[in-house]
């Protein structure tokens, strides 16, 4: 059977590397790349993120990832977000008191977590949905986090003609967003590349979809 072909948007994040890696072992044919054409074709987009929010948009914004991003999605075509890769897909983001406009594909606010200790780092379980794809054969497993910030409410309106998202959550000082999969667009906060089997296994699961 053919692969199926996934293009990491290289747009100047740090894992892009590993994220590679990553979506290869879980059984794609792997290209990084910011040409359009390349990103339009393939049957997947992954979009990792590092860093922060404000530096991750500008990052995109140099590539035109953001009109990529839109288009698939506007033509049904698989999006994956990693980490502030998942971050961006929101409304906004607020670090440090600078409010950076987001992509929007779901409404509300990227902040900071009300815990003890920041960055939250790392393994700790997360309460999917009956449902998921993304998870399906992994109940009870850990995941990889690094991040100090974190979509905590969900806040999208229900649609009688829409299949509702499915949202995932964790829980570091509070409730937040671990996972959310919404037709063509997934997207995790924890780093399935950096999760061991269980994170190979997600991505196969999402590969396996596409």
């Amino acid at each position: 059977m053919t692969r199926p072909s996934v293009v990491v948007l290289d747009y100047g994040s740090g894992n892009v590397h590993s994220a590679a890696k990553a979506i290869e072992a879980a059984g794609a044919d792997v290209v990084l790349s910011a040409d359009r054409a390349a990103v339009m074709e393939a049957d997947g987009l992954l979009v990792p993120g590092v860093g922060a929010f404000a530096a991750v948009m500008d990052s995109l914004q140099a590539v035109r990832g953001a009109e990529l991003i839109e288009r698939r999605l506007a033509g049904g075509r698989p999006v994956l977000g990693i980490c502030v890769g998942m971050q961006v897909m929101f409304e906004r983001g607020v670090e440090r008191g600078v409010e950076t406009e987001g992509l929007g594909e779901w409404p509300g606010t990227v902040a900071a977590l009300d815990a003890p200790v920041l960055p939250h780092i790392g393994w700790n379980t997360v309460d999917a949905p009956e449902g998921s794809v993304l998870f399906e054969g992994l109940r009870d497993e850990r995941f990889y986090f690094v991040h100090s910030y974190a979509a905590t409410d969900w806040t999208m309106p229900e649609s009688s003609s829409i299949r509702a998202p499915k949202v995932t959550w964790s829980e570091h000082g509070q409730p937040f967003i671990a996972a959310v999969e919404n037709g063509p667009l997934a997207a995790t906060q924890f780093h399935p590349e950096k999760s061991g089997l269980p994170g190979i296994r997600l991505l196969s699961n999402w590969v396996r979809s596409l």
